[in-house]
């Protein structure tokens, strides 16, 4: 017997809803080479969206607090002349170690696609 799935969405957002999980899973990576220099939340936030990744901040700040509470990123407060303290994060050597395995495993991945596209 065949089934008919009824095709609810159109093809754009059906996509749309693949990318926002491909960004879920690459934003960890990307916040990991962006902290290399100690940086707040806001400067994370603006230089991923500077390379077009389009991240709100209610995304951001809840991964800086995990990445953080596992050992990948540390933070310190500092005074600021503008306001209350800010929160800095700076990437750890454990974070450095998992950099780099996500890198290996994303050029992997990236690679493999590539491959499969020029058949």
């Amino acid at each position: 017997m065949q089934t008919i799935i009824e095709q609810t969405e159109s093809a754009a957002d059906y996509a749309g809803e693949l990318t926002v999980q491909l960004k879920k899973g690459v934003l960890t990576q990307c916040v990991l080479l962006v902290t290399e220099e100690p940086r707040y939340a806001s400067e994370i936030l603006q230089e991923l969206n500077s390379v077009e990744l389009d991240i709100v901040e209610g995304t951001v700040y809840p991964l800086l607090s995990r990445l953080s509470r596992n050992g990948l990123l540390r933070h310190k407060w500092h005074e600021s002349p503008a306001g209350p303290p800010r929160k800095y994060y700076q990437i750890t050597d454990y974070g450095r170690e998992v950099r780099e395995h996500l890198a290996q495993s994303i050029n992997k991945l990236n690679n493999t696609v590539s491959q499969l596209e020029r058949k």
